[in-house]
């Protein structure tokens, strides 16, 4: 027999694996201890540091660069179409410095009324009268009057905001306006323009005439620098804008609708014809130059004569209407023959000097002055043939409270039937609060029919 075979004794593994070769470079990860609170919060606070340098830096940069476009459109004009700026004083100046004459259509214009806007407001009882050339001027009855016909008279008024009428008796009118000239809706003419839907009566059936509220203008709750004057706030002269060119405030106006600010024409003399240029900033006791509304038209009296600051009055509308609140709110235009004796007191605002050669003031101001009778405002000492039908005085002749420069184009305003009036538009003066010297303001009752005109003629 074969002898049996015995395995041979060995210590290799019956599955040997490959020797494994250490490689370089290929080391195992330390362990490593967590971070302590402490180190985590260094940490944030390392990252919350970054963030506010960046954004510091970041306003830093946005408001540098606020600046320099300000600075850069105070003077040139930049053409969008040829890409290149030309200085702001060629900018509205009758010439094509742009491609296509861009630098022309963007500028202020002047219009002259030689019509007669027919419906008015007569009184501080505030009658409707409407107008036709022939027989001229007449009270409207309230015979078979209708609250459409308040709604269509209110629209040509350029008021939409809450309008009313009431009936007054004929025989409690002023004796120029008791016995006429009447006239009256004819029936079926709600949507007719007034002073189209009417005819002429000798008498009003009703013994009564129409009169009119169309809005809540004037409206403030109850309550002088201006020159002498104190600091006031927005909130109870919610009317009053500040007009600005390039961010600077240049003079004041007065809303007298979401859309529409009253002003001076003399506040856009030299190179500040151009529209883009403006902002109207409302709404502020403080004045500010950020934000405001943009301007789409700015509309001189083509009668204004600088030389002798004759009808010195403009409009500007705003791009959109404001948004009407406590501050920010229309002043009423006055009624004509609203008949306001010497001595009546009006209020005066704006951020103007606080006196003569001095500086804007960062601050609202108000101050109360007295209306100057035209035969005294007119004399030989006074301001003697300077003074034209469409100026008023305001102020004391011994002097101490007066309206000075910034405040130009801004709002004198009466109080009355728990409404305020714009009765004038700070114009000119010699000085300010000077003795003898008083304010000098356009007449605004005297302009109301270029007023309403212009608001008509741009809707």
């Amino acid at each position: 027999m074969w002898p049996a075979q015995v395995p041979e004794d060995s210590s290799r593994p019956l599955n040997p694996t490959q020797p494994v070769v250490p490689r370089p470079g290929r080391h195992r990860r330390p362990m490593t201890a967590p971070k302590t609170p402490k180190e985590k919060a260094s940490k944030k606070k390392r990252i919350i540091l970054t963030v506010l340098v960046v954004v510091v830096l970041l306003g830093i940069l946005v408001t540098a660069a606020y600046f320099i476009k300000q600075l850069i459109d105070s003077k040139y004009f930049f053409c969008k179409r040829s890409v290149k700026f030309i200085p702001i004083d060629k900018a509205c100046d009758g010439n094509n410095d742009c491609s296509g004459g861009e630098d022309e259509l963007t500028c202020l214009s002047s219009f002259k009324v030689n019509t007669t806007f027919p419906v008015r407001l007569m009184t501080a009882r505030q009658l409707l009268q409407v107008y036709s050339p022939g027989p001229g001027w007449r009270s409207v009855c309230s015979d078979d009057w209708a609250e459409q016909h308040t709604q269509t008279a209110c629209k040509q008024l350029g008021y939409t905001y809450k309008p009313k009428s009431t009936s007054v008796k004929v025989d409690t009118l002023l004796p120029t306006l008791k016995t006429g000239p009447f006239t009256a809706i004819r029936p079926g003419t709600t949507k007719t323009p007034i002073h189209q839907a009417t005819i002429d009566r000798s008498v009003c059936k009703s013994g009564s005439v129409v009169s009119l509220s169309c809005s809540d203008c004037g409206e403030v709750g109850f309550q002088d620098r201006v020159v002498g004057g104190s600091d006031a706030f927005i909130e109870d002269w919610p009317w009053q804008v500040s007009l600005q060119q390039g961010g600077q405030h240049t003079c004041g106006g007065s809303l007298v609708s979401p859309r529409w600010v009253i002003t001076a024409a003399h506040c856009f003399s030299g190179s500040k014809k151009e529209l883009s240029r403006w902002r109207v900033v409302s709404g502020r006791t403080y004045i500010g130059t950020l934000g405001g509304s943009y301007v789409d038209r700015i509309i001189l009296n083509a009668n204004y004569d600088p030389a002798r600051n004759d009808y010195d009055i403009a409009m500007m509308r705003l791009s959109s209407p404001i948004s009407v609140g406590v501050s920010r709110k229309p002043v009423c235009l006055p009624p004509k023959a609203f008949s306001l004796p010497p001595e009546s007191s009006m209020s005066v605002t704006g951020w103007g000097y606080l006196e003569e050669k001095g500086k804007v003031s960062p601050t609202l101001q108000k101050a109360s002055i007295p209306l100057i009778g035209r035969p005294t405002c007119a004399s030989p000492t006074v301001y003697g043939s300077s003074i034209t039908k469409r100026m008023i005085c305001a102020g004391f002749l011994n002097g101490g409270v007066d309206a000075c420069q910034g405040d130009s184009g801004g709002p004198l305003v009466y109080f009355t039937s728990s409404q305020w009036h714009l009765v004038g538009v700070v114009s000119w003066g010699v000085g300010c609060a000077r003795e003898r010297k008083p304010g000098v303001y356009s007449n605004v009752e005297e302009m109301l029919n270029w007023i309403r005109t212009v608001v008509e003629k741009n809707p």
